[in-house]
């Protein structure tokens, strides 16, 4: 059996571009991607937390040390510049690979520049 686990979370990335008139996808900073293990043409899931907008799209490379977060095509319409997003990637495991899988997170500045990371999420108390 194969369970699909979140493997890399992009944490409150701030928009840098919205641009519709361009090839669908999201331009993400090529050492964002490289922190996080996330890969050009990797499905990514984006979560906008200034309007509650899910959507389904995939990466492209953007320049290294740039903060480039571009929400491009059609998607551009779910977000705009300065809006504050999550970007989740997950892949599938065998039930040995989840029992070992801890994810990259990489937590973000409004300036999309890193101020720490982990590979546990705390848990949640009432």
């Amino acid at each position: 059996m194969q369970t699909t686990l979140l493997k890399a979370k992009l944490h409150q990335a701030r928009v840098t571009h919205a641009v519709l008139e361009y090839e669908g996808s999201c331009a993400i900073d090529g050492n964002l991607l490289d922190m996080a293990g996330m890969h050009e043409y990797e499905q990514i899931q984006i979560y906008n937390l200034e309007n509650g907008e899910r959507f389904t799209t995939y990466i492209i490379r953007g320049e290294p040390g740039s903060g480039i977060i571009s929400v491009n095509g059609a998607a551009a319409h779910l977000a705009e510049v300065g809006d504050r997003v999550i970007i989740c990637a997950y892949a599938h495991f065998t039930e040995a690979e989840r029992a070992q899988h801890k994810p990259a997170l990489i937590y973000l500045t409004e300036g999309n520049q890193v101020t720490h990371t982990s590979h546990a999420i705390p848990v949640q108390v009432a």
